[in-house]
């Protein structure tokens, strides 16, 4: 199996920090994904990540695979980015 390489996220602030794949895992399952989508959703990001990725890049990509799956999970995320985070304007 190969390793990954180590990944780097660039947050909104321009702070940097490592990538962690279980944060995607919790994110979606806050959504309704079951733990199989949600790992498989992680996987799939880190797998397709280049060295550095944006938060931004991030939140596309899982909303994106979550609208595939289930587009009530990708509602939800963003209900809850909108009502706790403010960060989004464009609706699925």
């Amino acid at each position: 199996m190969r390793e990954h390489m180590h990944q780097t996220v660039i947050k909104k602030d321009n702070r940097k920090e490592d990538f962690i794949k279980e944060k995607i895992v919790v994110s979606a399952l806050k959504t309704g994904a079951p733990v199989d989508v949600a790992r498989t959703i992680a996987d799939k990001l880190q797998k397709e990540a280049n060295k550095e990725i944006t938060t931004s890049e991030i939140r596309e990509s899982v909303l994106h695979e979550l609208h595939k799956h289930n587009p009530e999970w990708s509602r939800r995320w963003i209900s809850y980015d909108k009502g706790v985070k403010r960060l989004y304007k464009r609706m699925y």
